[in-house]
């Protein structure tokens, strides 16, 4: 499974994640939900995966989009580390496929390392250890609540000490961890009343 996340470079907001295959349709299906989010034009940049090519262009056929891909281009991989290892990578093209993108943010730096502080904060990414997610759902679940607390709760060094949503606009006030978990309370089914039964008795 693949965890495909948006990010607004400058707010450093998670716009949109999904779980699933690498493929076109959840590409197709990722993207559609990242421009039902936004409201004006925007510059996006993606990775080289082919499977971005069509699905950018069908979300966002109505509004338009400035957009590139960064296309990473790595050497042979040493023989000791081939096997769990990737290739190193040993430059970039810049791919000016829609639009005007600004050649100057064309960049996947902020969201490659949001990946990496996903990897490190959150064991069941861990590789090669047992401690990964064993039904998806629950990989889901996860998923959803570190992404709210990254959005509304973590402060960020690099805005100043906000957190992503107040610097997007989103919320004026840093949230915490009880009041995610006063909203997950709110949206729990609630229990209903117990059921009775009347015995019969019979001669």
């Amino acid at each position: 499974m693949w965890t495909w996340t948006a990010l607004d470079a400058d707010s450093k907001l998670i716009v949109s994640w999904l779980v699933g295959s690498r493929d076109a349709e959840c590409a197709n299906t990722f993207m559609d939900d990242v421009a039902s989010r936004i409201t004006s034009r925007i510059q996006l940049t993606t990775d080289g995966h082919h499977s971005y090519l069509d699905a950018v262009t069908g979300a966002f056929a109505d509004s338009g989009v400035d957009y590139a891909q960064l296309v990473k281009l790595y050497g042979a991989a040493p023989d000791s580390a081939k096997r769990y290892s990737p290739p190193a990578c040993v430059g970039a093209r810049k791919d000016r496929l829609k639009g005007e993108p600004d050649p100057k943010h064309i960049s996947t730096s902020y969201v490659d390392r949001q990946n990496l502080t996903m990897r490190m904060q959150m064991r069941r990414f861990t590789r090669l250890t047992n401690a990964f997610s064993k039904k998806v759902e629950n990989h889901c679940h996860a998923l959803a609540l570190y992404f709210v607390w990254y959005n509304f709760c973590r402060q960020h060094k690099g805005l100043g000490g906000v957190s992503p949503a107040m610097a997007a606009g989103v919320t004026d006030a840093l949230h915490d961890m009880e009041g995610i978990v006063g909203l997950i309370d709110d949206r729990a089914p609630k229990p209903g009343r117990p059921k009775t039964y009347k015995t019969k008795n019979s001669n």
